[in-house]
């Protein structure tokens, strides 16, 4: 597992003092019966495991199928699914370059999700290599929804989370708001 250093833990440090307080009481949706609301996501995040099935299709083909995902939560966002290798179609991947490093998670390695008529760029991510609080992480992969045709949890279709930066998946499962949208860089 990769070595904690001295500036992730300054990260981490920091990441415990949001820069802008958490929207307002009255702007926070109330869950209703079967949902959950991101304000009561863990922060720091927390993997568990999720046994509902995950699907992702993409240019007509399914890249991915489980019930064996895990399940990403933090405060303000909605869940990210990784999916076991084993149960993505790996002949649509291939190692995109860059990385990008989670204060949480470690370093992540890109990939392309190509098809024979188009590819996205950098859509799908792993932790080769996570630290050990997030070891559970290794030999799995997200997806950003927003460059994919179709992802579904539990039957349900998801869409992005807001902003295109992060990864989560908003379902009928969960409300919000989400962070990602304009003016919650801070959250």
């Amino acid at each position: 597992m990769a070595r904690i250093s001295d500036s992730i833990r300054a990260a981490r440090a920091a990441w415990n003092r949001p820069g802008r307080p958490r929207p307002a009481t009255r702007e926070i949706a109330i869950p209703k019966d079967g949902q959950e609301s991101v304000w009561d996501f863990p922060r720091p995040p927390r993997l568990e495991s999720w046994s509902e099935r995950v699907k992702i299709e993409f240019a007509g083909a399914t890249l991915a199928d489980t019930n064996h995902a895990l399940r990403l939560l933090e405060t303000s966002h909605p869940p990210t699914y990784y999916v076991p290798m084993a149960d993505v179609n790996m002949d649509m991947l291939r190692p995109a370059g860059g990385a990008s490093m989670c204060e949480w998670k470690g370093q992540a390695a890109y990939f392309d999700v190509v098809a024979p008529q188009r590819v996205a760029a950098r859509a799908a991510w792993s932790y080769p290599d996570p630290f050990d609080d997030f070891a559970q992480v290794a030999g799995h992969l997200a997806f950003y929804c927003a460059a994919m045709d179709g992802c579904w949890v539990g039957g349900h279709q998801a869409t992005p989370q807001p902003g295109g930066f992060y990864g989560g998946w908003v379902t009928p499962h969960v409300t919000g708001p989400f962070k990602g949208g304009p003016g919650s860089a801070g959250w």
